[in-house]
């Protein structure tokens, strides 16, 4: 089973949803805010990702903006980044699908569409 971890007032996470509905995955939804994922996960999405941590970060959220981020991303250890992470579901891209050994950041119908099924 997929786990869904997302934010039920984002855009995104609905239509990924409404997307995961209308193709009949199985998934579990979790509120990311709560409950966000946890360092190994976060560490297989990295290897997904090929190793770019920026991309598991919500770039565009506020606390991104408010903890100096862009400046300090570069200069963070992959340990601390996932840490940060794992401790902050604001700071992670949304939403964020994990299962089968394959994972993903932020909705992207097209790689979604080649990587569930």
């Amino acid at each position: 089973m997929w786990k869904v971890y997302a934010y039920r007032n984002c855009d995104s996470c609905r239509a990924a949803l409404k997307w995961l509905k209308s193709r009949g995955v199985d998934h579990e939804v979790i509120p990311i805010r709560e409950q966000p994922p946890g360092v190994e996960e976060l560490r297989i999405a990295l290897g997904a990702l090929d190793g770019e941590l920026r991309r598991l970060f919500n770039t565009s959220g506020g606390d991104y903006r408010e903890l100096g981020l862009k400046d300090r991303l570069a200069s963070m250890s992959e340990d601390d980044a996932l840490s940060l992470l794992a401790s902050n579901g604001n700071l992670v891209k949304r939403p964020f699908v994990i299962g089968q050994g394959v994972a993903f950041a932020g909705f992207q119908p097209e790689a979604w569409e080649r990587g569930l099924s």
